[in-house]
C-alpha cells in the first residue's frame, strides 16, 4: 500500500497530468495523419523527454503511443488509409462499414474496444511483471544469455517477411552493436579511428533515423491521396456500440489477452497483434463469411488486441530490460539516459516506479474515451495537413533530437545515414524491428555469453544444467529447428512466404 500511494504522490501531480495530457493530444494527432506511425511518434517525443523526469518521460511515451494506436484507425475507416500499421489489418473492413453508412458505429466500436483492450492489457501487465521479476531474481548470466537469444529468435520470428529476410536484419543490427569498446575485453574495434564511435552506435540517433528518417523519405515517394471527409455524428458513434460489444463479448476478451500475450514477444508488436487476432476471430466466428464485407467482429476483436500488445510489450522491458516491440526500446533508452536500468532488480529499488508506470497505463486509457470522441470530431481538419508542410517539419525534430542525445553533429549525420539504410532496406523488404533489436540485445547477448564461458571454462553443459537455463536453452534450439525446417520445406516445394501487408 505504501509503494501504491508513492506512485499515486508520483502520478497526480499537475505538472505529470498536464503532460499526460499533453501527449494524449499529440498521439491522437500523430495517429490520425496518415504517413505517420506511433514509433515515430515515440521518437520524435524524446527531445523532450530529455528536459523531464522518469515518471512524467514515461508518462509521455506510454499516453502519445496508447493515443496513437487509436487514431490510426480514425483515417483507415474514413479514407481506408490506415494511420499507424497497427490498423491494417481492419482497415478494409471498417472501410466497407463507412460505405454501408455505418462510419459512426465502426469507430466507436474501434474506440471502445481499444480503450478495453488497453485495460487488459494493463490488467495483465500488473498481474504478469511482478511475478516474472520474482523469479528473475535468481538469474545468472546462462539464464540471460538464453533469454536475449530467445527474444532476438522471435523477433525473426514474427517478421512480416521471410525468416531469411529477418535474420538478415538481425545481422546488421548485431554487426552494428558491435562497434565501440568490447564489454569485456575493454578494447576498442570497429571504430575506423573515430573518437565518436568509441561509445558505440548511440541508441537515440539510430531509432529517430530508422523510424522517423526512413518514414519520412517513404512517404516523399508515395504522397497519401486524400478524399472528401464525411460528417461525424458524436450520439450515432456511441448508440450501437453497446449492442456489438455485447454480442462479441467473449471475442474481445479472448483477443485483449491474446494481444498482451503476443506484445509481450520480442519484436512482435501491435500490428502482428491486430493481424494475429483477426485472423483467430475469424477461425472462430460463426459467420465467417461475413468477414471483409463490412463485419464488426474482426473490428473488435483487431482493434482490442493492438492495444492490449501494448502494455504487453512492457512485461520483457520492464523485467528483462528485453524490448517488446520497437517502442518499449525507444522507452528502454530513455531510462537508460535517467540512469535507471530495466530489469528485475527495478522491482526491488524502484517499486514506486514500476506502480506508477502501471498507473499511467490505466490513466491513459481511461483518457482515450473522452480525448478519442473529440479526435474524431476533429479528424477532418487534422487529416488535411499538407504533407510538403509535415514532413520538413518533422525532419527538423529529427536533427534537434539526434543532436540532443550527445550535443554532437555526429549523431545528426549517424540519423541521417541509419534513415538513408532502413530506407532502403525497407524497400527491398527487410524488416526494420531486427535491426533495432539486435543494436540494444547484442551487447546483452554477448556479454553474458563471454561470461557464461569464463566461470564454466569453456564448457557448454553449465549453460543446460540449471532448469529455467536449460528449458529457455531447448526453447530456443527448438524454435530454430521450426525455423530450418520450415525454410527446407519452402525451398523443396518451390514456395516462399510473402510479406504480411502493412
Amino acid at each position: 500500500m505504501d509503494s501504491i500511494l508513492a506512485a499515486a504522490d508520483l502520478v497526480f501531480r499537475t505538472d505529470v497530468l498536464l503532460i499526460v495530457l499533453g501527449a494524449s493530444i499529440y498521439g491522437l494527432v500523430i495517429g490520425s495523419i496518415p504517413g505517420l506511425t506511433a514509433t515515430m511518434g515515440t521518437a520524435l517525443l524524446v527531445p523532450v523527454t530529455f528536459f523531464l523526469d522518469p515518471v512524467p518521460a514515461i508518462g509521455a511515451i506510454v499516453a502519445a503511443t496508447t493515443m496513437a494506436i487509436f487514431a490510426g484507425d480514425i483515417p483507415g475507416a474514413m479514407l481506408r488509409i490506415p494511420g499507424t500499421p497497427a490498423s491494417a489489418a481492419y482497415t478494409d473492413e471498417a472501410y466497407k462499414m463507412r460505405q454501408a453508412g455505418k462510419l459512426e458505429l465502426a469507430l466507436g466500436s474501434n474506440l471502445i474496444c481499444s480503450a478495453i483492450g488497453g485495460l487488459v492489457g494493463v490488467t495483465v501487465l500488473i498481474l504478469a511483471a511482478p511475478q516474472i521479476a520474482r523469479i528473475a531474481l535468481g538469474f545468472s548470466s546462462y539464464e540471460y544469455f538464453w533469454l536475449a537469444l530467445l527474444g532476438l529468435t522471435c523477433s525473426v520470428l514474427v517478421s512480416n517477411t521471410t525468416a531469411v529476410k529477418g535474420m538478415l536484419a538481425l545481422s546488421v543490427g548485431l554487426m552494428m552493436s558491435t562497434i565501440g569498446i568490447d564489454v569485456v575485453m575493454g578494447t576498442s574495434r570497429f571504430t575506423f579511428g573515430e573518437t565518436e564511435l568509441i561509445a558505440g552506435i548511440s541508441i537515440i540517433p539510430a531509432l529517430i533515423g530508422m523510424f522517423a528518417v526512413g518514414e519520412i523519405l517513404r512517404r516523399l515517394g508515395d504522397p497519401v491521396p486524400l478524399s472528401r471527409l464525411p460528417a461525424i455524428r458524436l450520439g450515432a458513434m456511441l448508440g450501437g456500440v453497446g449492442r456489438v460489444m455485447w454480442t462479441y463479448r467473449v471475442g474481445v476478451l479472448r483477443s485483449s489477452g491474446a494481444g498482451a500475450v503476443i506484445g509481450a514477444l520480442p519484436g512482435a508488436g501491435a500490428d502482428i497483434a491486430a493481424w494475429v487476432t483477426y485472423a483467430i476471430s475469424r477461425r472462430f466466428s460463426r459467420t465467417p463469411e461475413k468477414y471483409g464485407t463490412g463485419h464488426p467482429e474482426g473490428i473488435v476483436n483487431a482493434s482490442s488486441a493492438n492495444n492490449a500488445s501494448l502494455s504487453g510489450a512492457y512485461v520483457p522491458a520492464l523485467v528483462f530490460g528485453i524490448p517488446g516491440d520497437t517502442i518499449t526500446a525507444i522507452l528502454i533508452g530513455v531510462l537508460m539516459m535517467k540512469g535507471i536500468t530495466p530489469g528485475p532488480m527495478v522491482f526491488v529499488m524502484n517499486q514506486g516506479l514500476v506502480d506508477a508506470v502501471f498507473m499511467i497505463f490505466v490513466l491513459a486509457n481511461l483518457l482515450m474515451i473522452p480525448l478519442g470522441l473529440m479526435a474524431v470530431l476533429a479528424a477532418r481538419r487534422v487529416m488535411t495537413v499538407p504533407q510538403p508542410v509535415l514532413f520538413p517539419v518533422i525532419l527538423l525534430f529529427c536533427v534537434v533530437g539526434s543532436f540532443a542525445s550527445n550535443n554532437t553533429l555526429f549523431d545528426v549525420w549517424l540519423m541521417l545515414i541509419i534513415g538513408l539504410g532502413a530506407f532502403v532496406l525497407e524497400e527491398n523488404g527487410f524488416p526494420v524491428a531486427p535491426i533495432i533489436l539486435g543494436l540494444i540485445l547484442g551487447p546483452l547477448v554477448e556479454e553474458n555469453l563471454l561470461q557464461s564461458m569464463i566461470k564454466s571454462g569453456g564448457s557448454i553443459l553449465p549453460f543446460f544444467q540449471r532448469p529455467i537455463g536449460g528449458t529457455l536453452g531447448a526453447i530456443t534450439l527448438l524454435l530454430w529447428g521450426i525455423m530450418a525446417a520450415m525454410f527446407l520445406r519452402r525451398k523443396l516445394s518451390g514456395t516462399d512466404r510473402t510479406a504480411a501487408p502493412d
